[in-house]
């Protein structure tokens, strides 16, 4: 029964020879892109030898990518197969596809089994035309029926979701991605319903989003790798690596192992493989390198900046494009090797240690938002890649030109993310009213805790009013996006039986914190979940306003004094009929008391 499993794994892989060298021509955007160094790197040798046992990526050279069925075939396969995997259906995409977790490790695999070693979470394709991660992660599961690797099992587990936007990924063309080196068979950045999911962490908008928060709710992860690829400037690393730093980070602890423990291990493993590690940046100015380069500190949004509000310790990896497929993947093979290496050994353990201390800390404050520095943090030594400056026909201006030859920079200037932009205080407990049910649902799928009260009580809370917002023109994420300033009121409320409470004496309050705080830049109010208090709906007609503001300075001499002394210094107020009347209208009784209201509220 075995061997004939193995045959048919074997025949999985198989293609005709016709299909077994495809040029690199064959990719249509090769003459628009800008040249590499040559890279012959050691872990060429990683490439399977025998035929029949190589994957279809490695038959192709390296030019295609599994399809989605060729995918799920093959690890039902060696779940037949083999003892250490087991595959779990996560859910259904919006096409109606499964999303599966596979997870490998030696015996059980419960949640509580898997919680006794390290657990690492790889996460492949939430864009689905950067997929390397599967198709490095396929090899090495390949390689463990050869016998390699099999006794890092017995001290990690692994959990390996192959494909997170199946959609996208059966969206195929070799038109995909222009500025990326393959595969031919690129699936699509977002999904069916184009969301990009690498935005929706926070708000949970897409059902892929919701099956993986699932997977943090369910398992105890020690460390995960959201592997993607990344454009725009060239350089000389082919693998990049981004987390939010400790002096920024919500989960300081995890960020300094991280910083002390991981990125040093991986990137020896990385250089001895032939590869170039280095630190996930971006330019600050496209056509002056020299200028320097910005150090980012994600949001909840994305996946690195998820992981620390939730104390899961999280890389954000980005292979760069411009290098080949073949470059890309095997490099992030040699990535997943050291990390199991690492976590295999006692620093798995140490993982554990530094990520409890994270949960245990209760900040008074919390900084949710970070913005530039305008001088620089500090001057590094960086491989870049040598450019000119040309003038050309089609802009008129000068543009980039990148020559593919090395060029070392010494002192670079670094802009770290890190001057504090929202600072919020830690409440005691945020209370929510019950007619907010699809926030409810959002902290909920999160796993935020949150207790349902059965009988009025009484709060001393603090209220946020907006003074100004302002929408986006455009749709972001399928969103209409808010931005506001907001003053702070102490208010006394009693709130009803079926309200909502989070107390804030839990392990994800931090995560709370950065929903709810309504000047956060991932809070649920910026992503539209409360737009209802930016409309007014009732209004008052200028026959009972105008008697009514004439009763008004009457009864109040300062108020009929403002409204002169804004007509002597306000010229558009002034010759604006309508904004006199609703000057008077927003400050009658008459007026919508919860219209800029901010409904959520906060007991400190």
């Amino acid at each position: 029964m075995l061997f004939s499993h193995l045959c048919k794994i074997a025949l999985l892989f198989c293609v005709t020879s016709s299909q077994l060298v495809i040029s690199a021509t064959l990719f249509p955007n090769e003459s628009l892109l800008p040249k590499n160094t040559p890279w012959h790197g050691k872990s060429l040798q990683l490439i399977e030898k025998n035929p029949d046992k190589q994957t279809l990526t490695e038959k192709t050279d390296f030019t295609k990518t599994l399809s989605y069925k060729e995918t799920v075939t093959y690890l039902k396969q060696l779940e037949k197969s083999y003892d250490w995997i087991t595959l779990e259906s996560l859910g259904q995409s919006p096409q109606g596809r499964t999303i599966w977790l596979a997870k490998i490790a030696h015996g059980a695999v419960s949640p509580e089994a898997l919680q006794k070693k390290p657990t690492l979470l790889l996460q492949a394709g939430i864009h689905s035309g950067e997929i390397d991660g599967k198709d490095a992660t396929l090899m090495f599961l390949r390689d463990l029926t050869k016998g390699k690797n099999t006794k890092l099992l017995h001290d990690v587990n692994l959990l390996f979701i192959p494909i997170l936007n199946v959609d996208g990924h059966e969206w195929t063309s070799p038109y995909h991605r222009v500025n990326q080196r393959g595969p031919l068979n690129m699936g699509w950045r977002t999904t069916a319903q184009n969301l990009n999911l690498n935005r929706d962490y926070a708000k949970l908008a897409a059902p892929e989003m919701r099956a993986l928060v699932k997977v943090f709710r369910q398992y105890h992860i020690d460390l995960y790798l959201d592997v993607h690829v990344t454009n725009g400037e060239h350089y000389q690393y082919d693998i990049t690596m981004g987390f939010n730093q400790p002096f920024t980070a919500i989960s300081p602890q995890s960020a300094t192992w991280l910083k002390e423990k991981y990125v040093p291990h991986v990137s020896q493993d990385l250089e001895k493989w032939g590869h170039i590690p280095g630190p996930l940046v971006f330019g600050m100015n496209k056509k002056n390198f020299h200028e320097g380069i910005a150090g980012w500190t994600a949001s909840p949004r994305y996946s690195n900046g998820y992981g620390d509000v939730r104390h899961v310790p999280t890389i954000l990896v980005e292979n760069h494009s411009l290098k080949p497929f073949k470059q890309r993947v095997l490099g992030t093979y040699v990535l997943l090797k050291s990390t199991l290496e690492l976590l295999a050994a006692e620093q798995g353990q140490q993982l554990k240690s530094a990520i409890h201390h994270d949960k245990q800390r209760q900040p008074d404050k919390v900084i949710l938002g970070w913005s530039y520095p305008e001088q620089p943090t500090e001057k590094v030594a960086f491989k870049g890649m040598a450019y000119q400056q040309q003038t050309d026909s089609i802009t008129g201006k000068a543009q980039v030109r990148w020559t593919g030859k090395a060029q070392h920079y010494e002192q670079l200037p670094v802009y770290w993310q890190n001057q504090p932009k929202v600072i919020a205080q830690m409440p005691k407990a945020i209370w929510i009213p019950q007619e907010h049910q699809q926030v409810i649902e959002i902290l909920k799928a999160h796993g935020v805790e949150v207790t349902h009260i059965k009988t009025a009580e009484e709060v001393n809370a603090t209220q946020f009013e907006a003074k100004e917002f302002k929408y986006k023109p455009e749709p972001y994420e399928s969103r209409s996006v808010v931005t506001a300033e907001f003053r702070q009121n102490q208010i006394v409320r009693k709130m009803p039986a079926g309200s909502y409470v989070i107390k804030m004496d839990q392990n994800l309050s931090e995560l709370a914190l950065a929903l709810l705080y309504p000047e956060a830049p991932d809070s649920l109010l910026f992503w539209g979940y409360f737009n209802g208090i930016f409309q007014r709906t009732e209004y008052i007609e200028p026959y009972a306003l105008i008697p009514l503001a004439q009763q008004m300075m009457q009864s109040e001499p300062s108020l009929k004094q403002a409204f002169e002394q804004k007509l002597k210094t306000d010229e558009a107020f002034a010759k604006d009929d309508k904004a006199r009347m609703r000057w008077f209208y927003e400050k009658s009784k008459y007026f919508d008391q919860r219209y800029k209201q901010y409904p959520v509220l906060f007991e400190y």
